[in-house]
């Protein structure tokens, strides 16, 4: 008798072991990223940005540290970069690959040229060539707040708002929503929209999705998702009134998104490691809390049935969101996801913390080669082999150059030769 119900408790342990092994398969989790293409730099573009600069600050300046003077509480590994940089868009591509993240969700302001939304578009379509080549998925978040300056500056008639947003959607349609690498839910291609902070009644979004075959699923902020006759919200980091606000406090802002109904389907989960801004009027406060932050947000995207998580941010600079390498943090949030990996499959991850530091040293070399065709061309198998998760044999590259590095120049260190083959 006593052995039966031994066998009895061992069986029901193995079932619920198997149960959960098989929820954890049924809710399958793609993890993006939110990502900002907008930033210039002054070596690419000629001058620096609204973004590095809000109009107070000076990045020409040179503080004590070293640093210049960007507007964010930190600062990039490799300095404040220019979107329209291909060495940074490598670089940014290839961490994301060795950190385990699936793509990104590209913040995107529509294809008018209009203030800075011209490079905008032109740094989204030169981040995607990346993203591809990587074998990552991409999406883009629109801003249709756009529409407000174009109107009042009466570059855009408020009678044809609608029309122009059409013709946004019609262009996605044709050269994005088509695309294999595009992010879909079940066969139809996602479109969170940043609010919506314009167009905010279901008729105007019904008029703007009219035209297009490929009918997307539309996604809002969680407190707008019903007014717009959206498909679903996705989250983003709760701070409002300029106050702190405390784990309890997201953790049941989160609690409530993700216990919406049909979440797997209407929910996009969110993940962020803090929200520390530089605006002069602060939106508010999350504390990073030593990492705990992002690893329990993480965590509790994980358990939720979305099969959707956004990263809020890679590169979020003014609200302080960054999960890419900076000089305060390292890179924490790229390895705690490789940890997470690694638990999720129960054996270790395919890439390590080591192959993070890869990309920047191939983005030094870039940036320390002069114009030699074959050196470029050298580093470009360099890259070649990271995209292809080669880590090692690209590793063995790297050391021969770094060994080969010339005497510094006006113009920065200079590789002299190709390593010997």
């Amino acid at each position: 008798m006593k052995t039966n119900v031994i066998r009895i408790l061992v069986g029901c342990v193995l079932s619920l072991s198997l149960s959960v092994r098989l929820l954890a398969e049924e809710h399958p989790k793609t993890i993006l990223v939110h990502y900002m293409p907008w930033y210039d730099s002054k070596p690419i573009s000629g001058n620096w940005g609204w973004h590095w600069t809000m109009d107070r600050f000076a990045p020409e300046k040179i503080k004590k540290n070293g640093q210049r003077e960007v507007a964010s509480h930190y600062y990039p590994l490799i300095g404040p970069y220019d979107s329209n940089d291909p060495d940074a868009l490598e670089y940014h591509v290839l961490l994301m690959k060795l950190s385990g993240i699936d793509g990104v969700i590209v913040d995107w302001y529509g294809i008018k040229d209009f203030h800075d939304y011209g490079p905008i578009h032109r740094n989204t379509q030169h981040l995607v060539k990346f993203v591809k080549k990587a074998g990552l998925k991409f999406a883009v978040c629109y801003e249709d707040r756009t529409i407000i300056p174009m109107v009042n500056t009466r570059n855009l008639k408020a009678t044809e708002d609608v029309l122009h947003a059409a013709e946004v959607m019609k262009w996605l349609d044709k050269n994005w929503f088509s695309d294999d690498a595009y992010v879909r839910i079940k066969s139809r291609p996602i479109l969170p929209v940043f609010g919506p902070m314009y167009f905010k009644t279901v008729e105007q979004w019904k008029q703007i999705f009219a035209e297009i075959p490929t009918q997307p699923v539309f996604y809002a902020l969680p407190h707008l998702a019903k007014s717009t006759g959206s498909d679903g919200a996705f989250g983003w980091p709760p701070v409002h009134g300029g106050k702190e606000i405390t784990p309890a406090t997201w953790k049941t802002y989160l609690s409530d998104l993700y216990a919406r109904k049909h979440a797997e389907d209407s929910v996009i989960a969110v993940v962020f490691p803090k929200f520390h801004d530089i605006y002069e009027k602060s939106y508010g406060y999350i504390d990073d809390r030593d990492g705990k932050t992002f690893e329990e947000t993480l965590e509790l995207s994980m358990k939720s049935e979305a099969a959707l998580v956004q990263i809020a941010t890679w590169n979020d600079y003014g609200e302080g969101t960054i999960i890419e390498p900076t000089v305060e943090f390292g890179y924490r949030y790229l390895e705690s996801l490789q940890k997470h990996k690694a638990r999720k499959s129960g054996k270790t991850f395919q890439h390590t913390a080591d192959d993070l530091r890869l990309p920047l040293m191939l983005y030094t070399l870039r940036k320390q080669t002069g114009s030699d065709r074959k050196v470029l061309a050298n580093l470009d198998v360099i890259s070649d082999l990271l995209f292809a998760s080669k880590c090692n044999e690209a590793k063995a590259l790297i050391e021969k150059y770094q060994s080969r590095i010339g005497e510094p120049s006006p113009a920065g260190n200079v590789l002299t030769a190709a390593p010997e083959e």
